[in-house]
């Protein structure tokens, strides 16, 4: 057992002494005006929410042909989060291959408008939440993780914290790979579309501590290169981040162990924000 994860369950059994492990999930629809269409979601709260109290919100984004209900049925882990880290968490349908992108080819799918400006208006139209970046974190797993980086780069007003799992942090080594020239045309005819919208060209966005960030990737993903170069970009410009690699693929396995580190770092942010 790492001395990392040692640490996490010390945390985890501090806090869980405090839970009472009875969260409630919910199965929502939101509408999306600029799709013209309705998305479902799943929203998990404490057993403590009675909407008396304000509390921070976690987007948790799926993958690559995946759902907004992934989270819940693939991750045991997720009965318990919500309560264990005092957080709501909200898991959005991405739709089967949009990358949370606003596709330049593809007018009807506008998931970057719909996470992080619909979305978020939405639940915090709903629930008690903390209504600032201060109380808005952002992560995901393959797909999702390049969208939480990707949503949460370009708005850093709406998200404080954001993490990935596994992410495709730069789509360029993969262009003939999970549908992404649907929604951004093919590389060799449209390279600028691939070029602005991979993550690891976004990082001139940044500023030492703009968002706080934490990236995980299995030095078995396909994926890894990607993320250590990640990685040492953010090095180079002094952006302080969590970097975690460990053995571990491409999987649920790898997935249900990740979560739990990306919420704490978000809680650990959130108790930060609370106490200045």
């Amino acid at each position: 057992m790492t001395f990392l994860r040692k640490i996490l369950i010390a945390v985890l059994a501090c806090l869980g002494s405090q839970t009472a492990w009875a969260e409630k999930v919910d199965t929502v629809e939101t509408y999306s005006v600029a799709m013209k269409k309705s998305i479902k979601a799943v929203v998990i709260t404490p057993d403590s929410y009675d909407g008396s109290k304000e509390f921070p919100v976690v987007y948790l984004l799926h993958g690559y042909s995946g759902n907004y209900s992934n989270w819940i049925k693939s991750a045991p882990s997720m009965r318990d989060a919500a309560d264990t880290y005092q957080t709501i968490i909200v898991c959005p349908d991405g739709a089967f291959s949009s990358w949370y992108w606003d596709s330049p080819v593809d007018p009807t799918m506008r998931y970057e408008t719909y996470v992080s400006n619909e979305l978020v208006a939405w639940v915090d139209s709903k629930y008690k939440t903390i209504k600032s970046r201060a109380g808005r974190g952002i992560t995901g797993l393959s797909m999702g993780g390049h969208g939480a980086l990707y949503l949460a780069f370009k708005h850093q007003d709406v998200f404080g914290t954001a993490g990935s799992m596994s992410g495709g942090v730069d789509i360029r080594p993969f262009p003939n790979n999970w549908e992404m020239a649907k929604r951004l045309g093919k590389y060799a005819e449209a390279p600028e579309n691939w070029e602005k919208n991979t993550v690891i060209n976004m990082l001139h966005l940044l500023t030492p501590n703009s968002l706080a960030l934490i990236i995980d990737c299995g030095s078995e993903d396909f994926f890894y290169r990607v993320n250590n170069n990640l990685h040492e970009k953010l090095l180079e410009r002094n952006i302080p981040h969590d970097y975690i690699s460990r053995p571990g693929g491409h999987n649920w396995s790898y997935w249900n162990n990740a979560v739990s580190y990306q919420l704490l770092f978000m809680k650990q942010y959130f108790d930060n924000r609370k106490s200045k």
